[in-house]
């Protein structure tokens, strides 16, 4: 019994767990309505000059002002810049797409770099296709269903009204079942797309509400519609030029984006859509919505994607490239020459560029202390500053590590607070990556190097205490018995194995 408890309550615990993300506190940018940054707001702390940029290209991206522009976030590490396009994104809202990738996933065993980068591309512009449906909105008096004897073809007649007129309509087999389906009764206000039929229940009608004594709590009563009972709505529908490509390029439709598996898209196909959403844009029946691609570690990507984006960002229907990188004068892959950030120079030319700093010592306390609050740990003051002296003398993501370990450590001594002993054990028990490149360089012998070579402990453990040897046999001969002069002799030819050549 006790093992089948503490199974259940691990079972439990895990349960609600929280996942917890690194940037899962940024609601946005931290800006006020005159695009002025707070100093903390939205989980963005510092970097003012930097999120004040972000503010101005995140007002042209909602204005649709900008499309085919690349901007380049660059700065050290740990300095903020994936949190700024998170915060951008946050701030942008569901209506404009925004696609987050990372360069190395673009190289894929399954596509080519310029078909992923393609795929990257079209997801981040969305298309507002606009149409007219048919609505029947009202509340529903009653409804019969004839069923034949065979139990084969059904047929029926549903009364909805409104305040203003009352209407009886022929229902089909396919729109009786709709209505068992969605459990549609009497006094429910429900919404019947004319075209897809498709019903929708928006609650229950006011005057129902006294039908029964006990209602569930997910039951809401609405007013009975006015007006009169069909009424022509617009539809919004908004997607990604991605989600028609692979739409139309696939057999199964629309049941191809659920598949996961949407494999090269050929030029021909992606042509004839543009063509298509040229149309419509024209027409006036569609609106493109250019949206944000943002490319983490950018540095990554090789020559040929460099010249790839360069081509694509003069296309028509391009989005907004915002790239983010932490490195400064190095080698541009796929080349033997070095450039600023390592990105080729025609491409640096192209982008503006919004640099970051690194943090004071204020504002790493700000930040250790909302991401405390985020994942629900107590910290005390002392145990606060010590957590910040960390983070300014090894990094902020250290720092930030610390808070989960530490909480563990007070949880291990059943105190809901961590302390300052909590975060001292965790700083001895995690190295940071200075204290591990000082342990590296100390016993640097026992690990393999470049040329496959190690010393083993074994080697060492000799070095530093030798065998003895034959003049101190010859001293231990003259002191002791014959007998213990055999045992010495044995002890000392066991001791001393033959030494074996260890390096290669």
């Amino acid at each position: 019994m006790a093992t089948i408890t503490t199974s259940i309550n691990q079972a439990d615990s895990l349960n609600t767990f929280s996942l917890i993300a690194t940037h899962s506190h940024i609601t946005g940018l931290g800006l006020d309505d005159h695009l002025q940054p707070r100093e903390s707001s939205q989980g963005m702390v510092g970097q003012l000059k930097a999120r004040k940029a972000a503010g101005i290209i995140l007002k042209m991206v909602q204005e649709g002002k900008i499309a085919g522009r690349a901007v380049l976030i660059a700065g050290p590490p740990s300095t903020g810049k994936t949190a700024i396009a998170m915060g951008m994104s946050q701030s942008l809202g569901s209506e404009v797409p925004f696609t987050a990738i990372s360069a190395s996933e673009i190289y894929s065993l399954e596509l080519s770099k310029t078909e992923a980068l393609t795929q990257a591309f079209r997801k981040s512009i969305g298309v507002k296709i606009k149409e007219e449906t048919d609505l029947i909105e009202g509340e529903v008096v009653e409804i019969q269903i004839d069923r034949s004897l065979t139990g084969g073809h059904k047929q029926g007649k549903i009364t909805m009204k409104t305040t203003d007129m009352e209407t009886i309509y022929e229902l089909g087999s396919k729109m009786i079942e709709s209505l068992t389906k969605e459990k549609v009764m009497a006094g429910d206000i429900v919404s019947i797309d004319r075209s897809s039929g498709k019903i929708t229940k928006l609650g229950r009608s006011y005057t129902r509400a006294r039908d029964y004594d006990a209602m569930g709590p997910d039951v809401k009563f609405v007013q009975c519609p006015e007006g009169e009972l069909q009424k022509r709505t617009e539809v919004v529908h908004t997607v990604s030029l991605h989600e028609i490509d692979v739409i139309n390029s696939r057999s199964q439709g629309f049941l191809a984006l659920f598949s996961g598996d949407t494999g090269e898209i050929g030029p021909d196909v992606r042509d004839q859509i543009n063509i298509k959403v040229a149309e419509w844009k024209e027409e006036g029946k569609a609106e493109i919505v250019p949206g944000v691609l943002f490319i983490d570690e950018v540095h990554m990507l090789d020559i040929e994607c460099f010249s790839f984006i360069n081509r694509a960002l003069e296309d028509e229907f391009a989005p907004i490239v915002i790239m983010a990188t932490n490195r400064g004068i190095s080698r541009t892959r796929g080349t033997n020459y070095k450039s600023p950030h390592g990105l080729p120079m025609d491409l640096l030319d192209r982008a503006i560029i919004i640099t970051t700093s690194n943090y004071n010592l204020n504002e790493i306390k700000q930040i250790l202390s909302i991401r405390a609050q985020e994942e629900e740990v107590t910290l005390q003051a002392d145990a606060l500053n010590l957590l910040t002296k960390i983070g300014s003398e090894t990094s902020l993501r250290y720092a930030s590590n610390l808070i989960s370990v530490c909480n563990q450590v007070a949880l291990k001594r059943k105190s809901e607070t961590v302390e300052i002993q909590d975060v001292k054990r965790s700083y001895k028990l995690f190295l940071d990556s200075e204290r591990s490149i000082q342990y590296l360089e100390e016993f640097s012998e026992q690990y393999i190097n470049n040329e496959g070579k190690v010393k083993f402990s074994t080697d060492i453990q000799m070095k530093e205490s030798p065998a003895p040897n034959n003049d101190d046999n010859n001293n231990n001969n003259n002191n002791n018995s014959a007998s213990a002069t055999t045992t010495n002799n044995a002890l000392i030819s066991n001791a001393q194995p033959e030494k074996m050549d260890t390096t290669e």
